[in-house]
This record gives structure tokens, C-alpha cells and sequence, in this order.
């Protein structure tokens, strides 16, 4: 049970050590094109056809008919990973080993939706993948196996992401082993130490430039290369969002908001950050030096703190 391209290794894993998958749910194709006339299959739809695998893409699982449905399969074990619609009790207790989940942190740090973009914002240094089996509230089942590794000072998201993909499906790879052989063993989350992972919203994609440099390298970081940090200015026609990809803290002293050289530096509430890889609306990315070349953006401007 997932939909994103992080789910995908752990069904190719699942199914390259032999285990017989009985069906593969995952959310329902979204409309595609300008008009919406096509749809788009989620990443894990596409991969379950490639294998020949039986896919589900049921709106809601809290139907007497979903449940009665998901029961047919008679499923020892529910593998779930970024599936995207709530679980409840009857889909929970169908499968005889119930559901193992795959959860990108080290809980019970950074429960919730988006725990990769949060440990790189918070300016965590290690996270890692964690085996849980699910319960009816919000990634709080007991753990069976953890894998850790550092987060680097200028790892993104996306490289974030992609490393603990291909981490977790191997992780869940041999959780399903020790399943078999009844060797799995389960323990209860700390009490303390649990932080929640809310989604991303708008607001906190856009720079503010009074914070520290430390922070807003954080912040690029933890959102490249979706949803992207972005930071208005005038180019010459009316306001436009330029998305940050990549950054870098430097030295520097200017007010929040003031471009301090021909660099792309800028000044922040504490020290300077400055700009390494940005994009345009409708552009693809770019070196902040390319950018340059075709935008008027000098030494002075001050863009909005």
C-alpha cells in the first residue's frame, strides 16, 4: 500500500525476494493536462503494472464493501508506505500479522506527513528510516527496526529522500524475513522526545529575510526540489516567485533583504546567504550566475524582508 515514488523500492524489493504480493493499493490516478482530460497513475500503480500485479485505487477504505474487499485478499501482512488515506481498525486487523509500516524518521521524532523536509528545516543532523506496526493513531505503533544515517550540512530533501527510499527497502526487506520466521520483536515508542511533522504550507515556503542565514539554509534545504523556498522581486515585469534550490551560508553584513554583491549575497537578520541555484516560473533550474545574466537584480537591490 503506497502511491509515491518513495514507496516504489519497497515493492520492487518485496517482489525481487519472491514474497507472493495478493494486491497492491494505491491512490487513485489524478487528473493530468491543462484541461485535466488525461489522468496520471501514481509512480507505485505504474511499477505494481510493470510486474503484473493486481492494483486497488479505492477513494476511501472505510466502506463496509473496501473492507469486505480487502479482506478477500487474505493477506498475512500489509506492507504501507506513503499510501496517503487513513487506515481504519477493520483494514488494520484484516491482515493475521497486521501492518507494517515504513516511516521516514526516527520516531517517535517527526511523526506525520512530512518528516523528511522537517528534519532537514529543523537543522537535524541524523535521521533515518524505522519499521513500525500501525495502530489507529498517527505513527505511534511500536518499532521493530531502525536504520540511521547522517544528514550532511548541504544534503536537500530530494537527495534525502532517495537515500532513505532505497534504505527503507531494504529495511522492510528484512523485517518481512524475521516475520516469517516469528522473529520480529516490537517495542513501544519513548514517551518523550515526539515532534510532528505537519505538511508544508505556502506561507512557510516564502524567505524571510530576517531570519538567520543558518536558518534559511535550513529552510532551502529542506524544501529542494519541491516545493522549493521562493522569494519575490521585481524583474522588470511586476512581481515574480523565484524558487532557491540550493544556497550557501557566507560572510556578510547588510540589511535582511539587501543583494550585498554581484554574487547573488543576501543579507539576513544574522549573516548572509548566499544563492547558488535558483529557478524561474515556467523555467527549468539554474546557477545563480545564469540567472544573472538575464536578470536585473544588482548590488543594492532590496528585495522584501
Amino acid at each position: 500500500m503506497g502511491t509515491p515514488a518513495f514507496a516504489v523500492p519497497v515493492l520492487t524489493e518485496i517482489a525481487a525476494r519472491g514474497h507472493e504480493i495478493a494486491a497492491v493499493y494505491t491512490r487513485a490516478p489524478k487528473p493530468a493536462g491543462r484541461r485535466g482530460l488525461e489522468t496520471l497513475s501514481s509512480p507505485v500503480a505504474l511499477a505494481a503494472t510493470k510486474l503484473g500485479l493486481p492494483v486497488f485505487t479505492p477513494t476511501s477504505l472505510r466502506t463496509a464493501e473496501a473492507a469486505a474487499l480487502f479482506a478477500s485478499h487474505a493477506a498475512e501482512v500489509a506492507v504501507v508506505v506513503a499510501y496517503g488515506l487513513i487506515l481504519p481498525k477493520a483494514i488494520l486487523d484484516a491482515p493475521a500479522q497486521g501492518c507494517l509500516n515504513l516511516h521516514a524518521s526516527l520516531l517517535p521524532r517527526w511523526r506525520g506527513a512530512a518528516p523528511i523536509q522537517r528534519a532537514i528545516m529543523a537543522g537535524d543532523r541524523e535521521t533515518g528510516v524505522a519499521v513500525m506496526r500501525m495502530d489507529e493513531t498517527l505513527d505511534t505503533g511500536p518499532v521493530a527496526l531502525v536504520e540511521r544515517i547522517p544528514i550532511s550540512q548541504e544534503m536537500t530533501a530530494g537527495e534525502l529522500h532517495d537515500r532513505l527510499s532505497d534504505l527503507g527497502a531494504g529495511l522492510m526487506g528484512r523485517a518481512l524475513e524475521l516475520l516469517a520466521r516469528k522473529a520480529l520483536v516490537f517495542t513501544p515508542q519513548a514517551a518523550s522526545g515526539v515532534t510532528y511533522a505537519e505538511k508544508i504550507t505556502k506561507a512557510e515556503a516564502l524567505i524571510d529575510w530576517s531570519r538567520d542565514a543558518a536558518d534559511l539554509h535550513n529552510l532551502v534545504r529542506g524544501l529542494s526540489p519541491f516545493p522549493g523556498a521562493v522569494f519575490l522581486t521585481d524583474l522588470g515585469k511586476g512581481p515574480e516567485r523565484i524558487k532557491v534550490l540550493r544556497a550557501h551560508v557566507v560572510a556578510g553584513v547588510g540589511a535582511p533583504g539587501l543583494v550585498l554583491d554581484d554574487e547573488l549575497t543576501i543579507g539576513c537578520g544574522r549573516g548572509a546567504l548566499r544563492l547558488l541555484e535558483v529557478q524561474r516560473a515556467g523555467r527549468g533550474p539554474m546557477p545563480a550566475r545564469e540567472f544573472l545574466h538575464g536578470a536585473r537584480l544588482p548590488r543594492g537591490t532590496q528585495l522584501p524582508a
